[in-house]
């Protein structure tokens, strides 16, 4: 065998890098389904949402105990929670929505991209045949779960807990109209997907700045710390029509569902805020993952 063909044969058998790299069949879902099991099999994650459900029992219990002597004491809709338990999950979403929803999004976000590359693993995932794009998918796919799960499990802890301290009734809408328990849940199953809707721009906003780094401490931090700037700015009325194109502006905007009469343009236009927050933030951390020098 000449010279030649000794040098040409290692060659013809090693793997070609374009080759390596083809996407395989149900390599997608698999890694879907891997970046769910880290998200909701991390002990940190699974202590959050332990810490998130005490917030409806707590408050129910607070109420079952010593309750409010006056309509307006405490947040919204917590006068309404001993004659319907269904407002206990109104009043948890009113006290969790400001802090600890954002607090606990916020870490999963900014944890999401900038975790894995400051812990190198995110070297040997980039390996698995599919396209830089879909690994970012998966990403926002593993804290949009987490956000929807954080939600839900206010919800779902919150009727139950109304349910066994007060009761589940007919409910009163803010308009003063009474509808049956089976509509007062849909309602309130409306709420829950508004919430988890109305958090997507902030989601954005995590998963961006989590490529920007590899320190995962500075990347949660920095997203935690956006939500807090955003929502003081909220509240400062000289900023006038220009607080109403921040993310935070219309989170508490589920007290329209709460009305007989539900003005659904009006939370599309809500929404729509959020979906160009989405556009623009997964646009960026996009180009900024697809670009960037991990592997080396």
């Amino acid at each position: 065998m000449s010279p030649v063909e000794l040098m040409a044969e290692p060659a013809a058998a090693a793997p070609s890098p374009l080759r390596a790299a083809a996407p395989r069949r149900g390599a997608t879902r698999r890694l879907l389904g891997s970046e769910l099991r880290m998200v909701f099999r991390r002990r940190r994650n699974i202590a959050l949402l332990v810490l998130l459900a005490a917030v409806p029992v707590a408050i129910g219990a607070a109420v079952k105990i010593n309750t409010p002597r006056h309509a307006e004491d405490g947040p919204q809709f917590l006068g309404q929670v001993t004659g319907n338990g269904m407002f206990l999950v109104l009043t948890a979403l009113t006290i969790s929505l400001p802090l600890f929803l954002p607090l606990l999004v916020g870490v999963v976000a900014g944890d999401s991209v900038a975790g894995e590359a400051g812990s190198g693993t995110l070297r040997y995932l980039l390996t698995v045949p599919v396209t830089r794009t879909r690994v970012l998918l998966a990403k926002a796919f593993g804290v949009l779960a987490y956000a929807a799960a954080a939600v839900l499990t206010v919800g779902l802890v919150g009727l139950v807990t109304g349910g066994i301290l007060f009761g589940l009734h007919p409910m009163t809408l803010l308009s003063g109209d009474t509808i049956s328990l089976g509509a007062g849940l849909l309602r309130v199953a409306e709420v829950v997907a508004y919430v988890i809707a109305s958090l997507t721009g902030f989601l954005a906003v995590g998963l961006f700045i989590s490529t920007l780094t590899e320190v995962p401490i500075a990347a949660m931090a920095a997203t935690v710390a956006t939500a807090i700037i955003v929502t003081v700015l909220d509240q400062i009325p000289q900023l006038g029509s220009l607080r109403s194109l921040l993310f935070t502006h219309h989170w508490m905007g589920f007290g329209e569902i709460l009305r007989l009469q539900v003005d659904w343009s009006m939370l599309t236009s809500w929404l729509g805020l959020q979906l160009a927050y989405v556009l623009i933030f997964c646009a960026a951390a996009w180009a900024r993952f697809t670009t960037s020098d991990i592997t080396s």
